[in-house]
């Protein structure tokens, strides 16, 4: 057998080097985005300040007009924000604002939508709902294939009375944005994953897995 060639060689290198560097970049690109949006939300109340301590004494604080000194300080400024809410929301008195606040936004009419939408659906995904698993397969976008569901509520169908369930179906690889099915209960296929396992399972695009899934609906069963 004869031995590779330079270029097989080279290719060989390449792909090697480009699979080891791929998670590390997409890991890079995610992270980056994230504090840049965390950062962003805090620059416009830290930067005014941070230039008048400059503009007061420029020869000690100069520094602190740089750009990239003040994404940081507004990283900053933004995570600690969000630990001393994570902070109060444990407290009675974070409850209390925390209740106060939800009553200004409820007399919003567009915010208490959106507002109201996005806290039952997080409440939602931390708990389990009667009779069924949160995270589910159904058929997508036929029945030989299945997509990952997040069940958020289950009614019935007016008439004959059969469960219906709300699933929330996550994109890949940002879970935050997705549709809505209705999907009749003996078409799902239940799981046993937890809404971390099912997460990771969608931002990592189905390389964080377990080894055996179920795939067909259990059969349904003889009143």
């Amino acid at each position: 057998m004869s031995s590779p060639s330079f270029g097989q060689r080279l290719q060989r290198l390449f792909l090697t080097g480009l699979l080891t560097l791929l998670p590390l970049w997409l890991t890079w690109v995610v992270v980056k985005f994230v504090f840049v949006l965390l950062g962003g939300l805090s620059k416009p109340l830290v930067e005014p300040g941070l230039q008048g301590i400059a503009a007061g004494n420029p020869r000690t604080f100069g520094w602190l007009v740089e750009p990239w000194v003040q994404d940081a300080i507004a990283l900053v400024a933004t995570v600690g924000a969000i630990l001393l809410a994570g902070w109060l929301a444990r407290r009675v008195v974070g409850q209390r604002l925390l209740r106060w606040l939800e009553a200004l936004v409820a007399r919003i009419p567009l915010a208490s939508t959106i507002y109201g939408s996005a806290r039952k659906l997080l409440d939602i995904l931390q708990t389990k709902p009667d009779g069924t698993q949160r995270v589910v397969l159904i058929d997508f976008p036929h029945n030989e294939m299945k997509t990952l569901g997040f069940v958020t509520r289950v009614m019935r169908e007016i008439g004959t009375g059969r469960e219906l369930a709300a699933v929330y179906v996550p994109t890949t690889p940002n879970p935050t944005s997705g549709y809505l099915e209705i999907v009749p209960m003996e078409k799902i296929t239940p799981t046993d994953w937890t809404v971390d396992q099912a997460m990771s399972f969608i931002i990592s695009g189905g390389a964080v897995a377990p080894d055996d899934i179920p795939f067909a609906p259990p059969s349904a069963k003889v009143p």
